[in-house]
């Protein structure tokens, strides 16, 4: 599988430097947490028709990799 890290950026002008997806102002936490309230990858398409679904695997991707305590760096937008 081919990551999708690199849709995920982090710029300190951005909602406080928190990672979030192409530079859009919502925050890899705020998929995560639509996800883990049972919200389908579709709904939160609907929600935010600028998002892709890569962008959304792209926020489980990181997820997955900070739990597992993988260091990564991600470029700035």
């Amino acid at each position: 599988m081919e990551s999708q890290l690199d849709r995920i950026t982090i710029d300190e002008a951005v909602c406080n430097g928190k990672p979030v997806i192409r530079g859009f102002r919502i925050t890899v936490k705020t998929v995560l947490e639509y996800l883990a309230a049972g919200e389908s990858i579709e709904n939160i398409l609907s929600a935010y028709p600028f998002l892709e679904e890569a962008d959304i695997k792209a926020c489980i991707e990181f997820a997955a990799k900070t739990v597992d305590g993988e260091h990564f760096s991600l470029t700035a937008a």
